[in-house]
């Protein structure tokens, strides 16, 4: 199983989006709260050269933003 990490902050509707696709396709993944983990803010800027939530990682891959259709092709799940 691939090892899935998202930045995210408690009121980010696609944080939301991305936390519940997760969990109906049986996903295990890590959260981090970046609007309180100024720790994890910062590696996640390092790693997205972004402030804008969600910040997925993937094994990795750095998606920026509730991509669908990329979580599904690198995660193998059906669309």
């Amino acid at each position: 199983m691939k090892s899935v990490s998202i930045y995210s902050t408690q009121y980010c509707v696609y944080c939301k989006m991305a936390k519940e696709y997760f969990t109906k396709n049986n996903v295990a993944f890590q959260e981090f709260d970046v609007g309180t983990d100024l720790v994890k803010r910062e590696e996640m800027v390092k790693k997205s050269g972004q402030m804008g939530v969600p910040v997925i990682d993937v094994d990795g891959e750095i998606i920026v933003g509730f991509n669908k259709p990329k979580l599904a092709s690198l995660l193998n799940i059906p669309e």
